[in-house]
């Protein structure tokens, strides 16, 4: 069932005070997926909604709740998922999308049913998945890891070489405002998002997943007051829209990278330079 938290976001001169726990409930999420469950946090980030569902023996069914304010989940919201582990499937108002690592599934506004499936419980599939708020449906779609947009950048020298596959945006799965896809870290790379950014017009979330025993700091904040947390796998690091986002692990990883606002276009950001950082 979908826990009944809600992350409320601080204005920037509030973090300026608080405590690493402070930070880290604020604006870290973990333990997404639980054996045989759904989870899933409410936030005031464009009232994005994130969760993780790893269903086992059983099917599992997305409930409503109580914050959509509305008869059914979908009813005035999208979602993307995206396979993080085991083969699966999601079955959507009665067709089936089968879903194997990496790859994204795409379901508009007033999908009533949504069922999800691992193809076995001794390998479970973990969809990780957001949802936000829509006011027009597109198609429901699947899009295959491989089909994905691939975009390289950084280089080895500066310890950032990377692949961003995009799944849905502009060019790709279309949806009224939310934008999902995913980054992968080459061995020898441990930056990722540098140099930083912002962007106003939108909120951004991170899901670092394929880390096994690495961990990652994560950099949040005004560009001229940063602060940090320390992640591990399978965990989430959450962005106003105020604050940058980038992060460096000891060894490559994986993220999952999800926004909604009024703007799609990848690259409208605001770019920071490195040596104005505080």
């Amino acid at each position: 069932m979908i826990e009944a938290s809600i992350r409320r976001t601080p204005r920037p001169q509030d973090i300026v005070g608080m405590s690493t726990q402070e930070l880290r409930d604020t604006f870290q999420i973990s333990r997404l997926f639980v054996p045989g469950e759904i989870t899933g946090h409410f936030t005031d980030l464009d009232r994005l909604v994130v969760g993780g569902v790893m269903p086992t023996t059983n099917p599992i069914e997305l409930p409503n709740h109580k914050e959509t304010g509305r008869t059914f989940f979908l009813e005035r919201r999208e979602l993307g998922a995206i396979n993080v582990g085991g083969p699966g499937k999601v079955i959507a108002d009665g067709k089936t999308f089968s879903l194997d690592k990496q790859d994204c599934v795409y379901l508009p506004m007033g999908t009533k049913s949504v069922v999800f499936t691992s193809s076995s419980a001794a390998e479970p599939a973990k969809f990780y998945f957001l949802s936000c708020p829509a006011h027009a449906a597109h198609p429901a779609a699947m899009m295959k890891a491989a089909e994905a947009t691939p975009v390289a950048l950084g280089s080895l020298e500066t310890a950032n070489k990377r692949t961003i596959y995009k799944f849905i945006h502009q060019g790709g799965i279309p949806s009224c405002q939310l934008v999902m896809g995913l980054t992968a870290l080459e061995p020898g790379s441990v930056w990722n998002s540098f140099p930083p950014h912002t962007h106003w017009r939108r909120t951004e979330i991170y899901f670092y997943f394929d880390l096994g025993d690495k961990v990652l700091s994560h950099f949040f904040g005004e560009p001229t007051e940063t602060r940090h947390v320390f992640l591990h796998d399978d965990e989430v690091a959450l962005s106003p829209n105020w604050s940058m986002h980038f992060g460096v692990g000891s060894g490559n990883y994986k993220f999952i990278w999800g926004m909604a606002g009024e703007n799609q276009v990848f690259d409208d950001m605001d770019a920071v330079k490195p040596l104005d950082l505080r």
